[in-house]
């Protein structure tokens, strides 16, 4: 809730949200997340006690609530804090997106080099990068995280900021057991190259077929085209046709009539830790990034959330983890006393490319792309309601467009898709790259209030 200047004032309940609203006191400000702006009060005639930003950053998706915690008299007299969690928003990224896409330019301009130079010797790869650098699918996780607590701290008065930080241990994680201090300093390769490990590992035959006796490659269990590593968890040793036959197929379909053998390769795998390892790239990038806010901000241990969260008996989401972020005495009483029932989902969507052409499968230009974005007045991700005025969809629809040049733009709707002339759209909101949703939380909470 804003005041009559702009100014930020603390959130109020849905209920008074529509009140104010049917009063004529409010209008509008913004629809997701939605905020309302009073007409006839400011700041200074307001009591503002201040907010807290609670967040859980994650690989996939971040959860971002905002709290705010008072101070109680319990039963026994004795003074308590209780936090009220009165927003949430699951932001989900879209780094996997990012690295498909920059791996397919490379690709691109891979052939290209080669079509066009073939003789031209390799660029140098002795290139220094800024202090802080990050790859574009790194960078974007902290950039988002900060993109939204920006927002918040616009439309609520945020006072502080709350972050679980971690660390994972990716060699012990590799291990799947506690190491000593000399198996840190000595990996699986110690003394030995990548071939040679495989070769007594798989005792130099196939992995697939146990032939003996060829030349054998080193295969990826999971496709480098699918997301797989160069771990050496994932490598096997493969004859040249079972090499071949398997291609870019994962090995659950390539083994699917072999469930035995499969079961043998797989025991041996390890699970990828690309997500750990995204962590530990973006945990000081992301802290130094939110202390731009102007809002003091304090780190947490994972360990602290898990204790938080389970002595409320929460489970395990990225926004309940997130409203377990920070110190809660429990011993003294200290306790969660409500959670937000539904949560906003801010899905990254990007705002377009900048490619003007659109390639085929091999990288060679398909069809041209429009120089503009903007057609009639409308982008790709505005949200907008339509009205349909007559045949199937006849009606009031609300939902986010992609245009189109001649004017017929596609509609969003939880029904489907629906081509609306952009004579019968209105425009609520600007997209901003996000699409916005909606969850509840997967179960009940065991703390006093819920809402």
């Amino acid at each position: 809730m804003l005041a009559r200047d702009g100014r930020p004032l603390m959130p109020c309940h849905p209920a008074r949200a529509r009140e104010l609203l049917g009063r004529g006191r409010a209008v509008v400000a913004r629809q997701v997340p939605f905020t309302i702006r009073l007409k006839d009060r400011t700041l200074a005639d307001s009591e503002v006690d201040g907010v807290q930003l609670r967040i859980d950053p994650g690989s996939k998706g971040t959860g971002l609530v905002v709290t705010d915690e008072k101070k109680e008299v319990s039963q026994e007299g004795a003074t308590v804090t209780v936090r009220r969690g009165l927003a949430s928003i699951e932001l989900r990224h879209r780094g996997d997106q990012i690295h498909l896409c920059m791996r397919q330019r490379a690709g691109y301009r891979r052939r290209r080099r080669s079509a066009n130079c073939r003789y031209r010797a390799p660029r140098s790869d002795n290139r220094p990068r800024p202090a802080g650098w990050l790859p574009p699918s790194l960078r974007h996780r902290v950039e988002t995280v900060l993109s939204l607590a920006t927002r918040l701290c616009r439309y609520a008065p945020v006072g502080e900021v709350h972050i679980e930080r971690v660390a994972f241990d990716t060699r012990s994680m590799s291990a799947e057991r506690p190491l000593s201090e000399a198996e840190y300093r000595q990996g699986p390769l110690a003394g030995a190259t990548a071939r040679a490990y495989l070769r007594n590992k798989w005792n130099s035959a196939c992995a697939y077929c146990d032939v003996r006796g060829l030349p054998l490659n080193i295969e990826h269990l999971r496709p480098r085209s699918r997301g797989g590593s160069d771990r050496v968890s994932n490598l096997v040793l493969a004859c040249v046709p079972c090499n071949e036959a398997k291609g870019s197929t994962p090995v659950e379909t390539f083994l699917a009539d072999r469930p035995d053998r499969l079961a043998r390769i797989l025991e041996q795998a390890r699970a990828p830790l690309h997500d750990a390892a995204a962590m530990n790239a973006t945990r000081w990038q992301l802290l130094e990034a939110l202390g731009t806010l102007g809002r003091p901000v304090r780190a947490w241990s994972g360990r602290r959330t898990k204790g938080n969260r389970s002595a409320m008996g929460l489970t395990k989401t990225h926004t309940l983890d997130a409203l377990s972020v920070g110190r809660l005495n429990h011993g003294y009483g200290d306790a969660i006393v409500r959670y937000p029932e539904r949560v906003l989902v801010a899905k990254a969507a990007g705002r377009g490319s900048y490619a003007r052409t659109t390639p085929d499968r091999f990288g060679f230009p398909r069809l041209r792309r429009a120089r503009t974005k903007q057609h009639f007045g409308y982008v790709t991700g505005d949200l907008v309601q339509a009205t349909v005025p007559s045949g199937k969809w006849a009606g009031t629809w609300t939902g986010r467009i992609s245009v189109r040049a001649r004017g017929q733009h596609s509609l969003a709707t939880p029904r489907g898709r629906v081509n609306v002339s952009h004579r019968n759209l209105r425009l609520l909101q600007r997209g901003d790259g996000y699409g916005y949703g909606g969850r509840p939380e997967p179960t009940p909470s065991t703390s006093r209030k819920s809402g």
